[in-house]
């Protein structure tokens, strides 16, 4: 299910809890998985469509200010959790000062150099 995975971006697992807003509902639909500069893995709780278009917004710990985010849904797969799936998102549209405090939040992540 990663193989139309294309971004190749570091990312950083999210180990504590990150609710996901969509913006044009002001719902929470799921919690943040892990998160790179070029998209996001989300625990949705939602039922949300698939190759459909959404605006969310989440905080990253220890950031004030939240991140606004426009994302292509690429894929979902149920989890074993019921009612719930993984998602995959691709970043669409995010400001370059955003998306610099997403690659410095994944960044502060990586204890381990990947080769």
């Amino acid at each position: 299910r990663m193989i139309h995975d294309s971004r190749r971006a570091p990312r950083r697992h999210v180990t504590e809890s990150v609710p996901v807003i969509d913006t044009m509902t002001d719902e929470v639909i799921g919690q943040l998985g892990n998160l790179s500069e070029s998209g996001m893995l989300l625990i949705a709780t939602a039922p949300l469509v698939e190759d459909g278009l959404y605006q969310l917004r989440f905080h990253l710990a220890g950031r004030m200010q939240a991140i606004n985010v426009g994302v292509h849904l690429l894929w979902a797969v149920e989890a074993n959790t019921p009612g719930q799936s993984w998602c995959g998102f691709r970043f669409l549209t995010i400001s370059d000062e955003q998306r610099g405090q997403v690659r410095e939040w994944v960044r502060a992540g990586e204890e381990i150099p990947t080769h």
